[in-house]
């Protein structure tokens, strides 16, 4: 049974989990903002372009996520066997686009489902709500450039 504690094994598990946490607070965000987005095309069809964008912005976890996790699984199956502790180091180098993602997608989905909120009553005020929403991505961003530079370590 420890023969599959290999350094491969870990960095698998981490490209696993970044994706799953990304991907689970993407969806979630674009959840909220989707219900926010039917009600008020309930009421105005027209909107369906800005209230589109502020629905597909907390979306990008997931593809941040998916990007460390392609990278990772790279590393696993391009060369020689991983050795535990580069396993390790590309296991944690996955966990801060995950974490991150996951509870920065929430949010942002829940300041886009504001926003698509805000633009029901004041159409002009698309650009605001984007802003605020990406303020929110600041934070994947950051989480995704930690994830690059920890599994940048592993040659």
């Amino acid at each position: 049974m420890l023969e599959i504690l290999t350094g491969n094994f870990f960095a698998i598990l981490g490209a696993s989990l970044a994706f799953m946490f990304g991907a689970f607070g993407s969806s979630k965000g674009v959840g909220l903002a989707g219900e926010a987005g039917a009600g008020v095309l309930t009421e105005d069809p027209g909107k369906f372009g800005p209230v589109m964008v502020l629905q597909a912005l907390p979306s990008t976890q997931a593809i941040y996520a998916f990007v460390i996790a392609f990278l990772t699984i790279q590393k696993v199956v391009m060369g020689e066997p991983l050795s535990i502790a580069e396993g390790f180091i590309l296991f944690a180098g996955c966990l801060p686009v995950g974490f991150v993602g996951w509870i920065s997608g929430i949010f942002q989905g829940r300041v886009a489902a504001a926003g698509i909120n805000m633009i029901a009553k004041r159409p002009e005020g698309l650009g605001r709500a984007i802003v605020m929403a990406l303020m929110v991505e600041m934070f994947a961003i950051l989480g995704f450039i930690v994830s690059i530079l920890m599994i940048g370590k592993v040659a």
